[in-house]
């Protein structure tokens, strides 16, 4: 049995300490930052104007087309990263799929861009 406690003994101290840290950066801000909010910033704040209507009024269709854009174009850099740490175990085959890949992509991006899909009015 007290071999079996000093296995798990590194794990106790870790959450140990992590319980610490976590209470002491809860409790840290309410003692030390003062808590006298003024009618300024307790107001509605939106793009640095007040609030003029609704807020569960309906987005334009382009916010999700751009944030859809943004995903696919952040996935291709996600991609990019594993391939370029294996490249050299992958060789030349890894090399021409990867370019076909980032040539489908560039097709993508340059026909959404033609179609005026980044425009914004």
């Amino acid at each position: 049995m007290p071999e079996l406690l000093a296995n798990y003994l590194p794990i106790i101290f870790f959450l140990g300490i992590s319980i610490v840290l976590v209470t002491a950066f809860l409790v840290a801000p309410m003692v030390i930052a003062p808590s006298n909010p003024d009618p300024e910033k307790l107001s509605a704040y939106e793009c640095g104007f007040n609030a003029f209507d609704d807020a569960r009024m309906k987005f334009d269709v382009r916010f999700y087309l751009v944030a859809i854009l943004f995903i696919i174009f952040d996935l291709e850099v996600a991609f990019l990263f594993p391939w370029a740490i294996s490249l050299g175990e992958i060789g030349m085959f890894g090399f021409w799929s990867m370019m076909v890949f980032l040539g489908i992509l560039t097709i993508g991006f340059v026909y959404e861009w033609k179609k005026g899909a980044l425009e914004w009015e």
